[in-house]
């Protein structure tokens, strides 16, 4: 391992993870702020609310995108020599968290972000695409059932390391990548933790993936 170049890619996979798309798109596009509307947060699911479901996809796709890319320069890393092959999967783990903290603690931002995950789906999918798309399927069918994004969230990040741990298909010899998982599902607990008292409290907003399921 070449510890400078290594060093490059940490703060690489935060700058990536800290770019502010929810804020940057809103007053690109919109002239607004999304972070004074809505629940304040700099996030897709705020930027659903406050600039809609066009403006709210897009922000979730670079959200996304920058937990991948930034989880992709652990391949720049083993394409040149910096790490070694054994090691793939500990440093795309590693660059991962590094975005997801940067979404969280945005250096755009003064150190404030969004709730992180949309860039944990990027990193999953960069790792293990398969068992990412299997929670996406669980945020949809939790999104649908309960019109809580916060719980949908929650649930699908605990998919990733449960299917890791139990379902033989994806079983992996990395226990590294099950703990992770798990770690980063503590994370995206501790971030909703408003969001979940919010729920208990019979206040959280409610989204409606289809228009006919909002009762009037």
């Amino acid at each position: 391992m070449t510890i400078a170049p290594v060093l490059i890619g940490f703060f690489l996979a935060y700058i990536v993870g800290s770019i502010p798309t929810a804020v940057w798109f809103g007053k690109a596009l919109y002239g607004l702020d999304v972070r004074e509307h809505g629940s304040g947060n700099p996030g897709a699911t705020n930027t659903f609310r406050v600039l809609g479901k066009r403006a709210g996809t897009i922000v979730m796709l670079g959200d996304i995108i920058k937990g991948l890319l930034a989880t992709s320069i652990a391949l720049l890393l083993l394409r040149f020599h910096f790490i070694e092959e054994h090691n793939l999967i500990t440093f795309k783990l590693i660059m991962g968290v590094m975005a997801v903290v940067g979404h969280i603690f945005s250096i755009f931002l003064n150190f404030k972000g969004g709730k992180g995950v949309a860039t944990l789906l990027g990193m999953m999918i960069a790792i293990q695409y398969e068992v990412a798309l299997l929670c996406i399927v669980i945020f949809l069918i939790t999104l649908l059932i309960s019109k809580y994004v916060s719980l949908a969230s929650i649930l699908g990040a605990l998919t990733f390391p449960s299917l890791l741990l139990l379902v033989p298909r994806f079983k992996t010899s990395e226990p590294l990548l099950i703990i992770f998982g798990f770690f980063l599902f503590v994370v995206i607990v501790w971030t909703h933790n408003k969001n979940i008292k919010r729920i208990a409290d019979g206040e959280e907003s409610k989204t409606y993936l289809v228009k006919g399921l909002r009762k009037h």
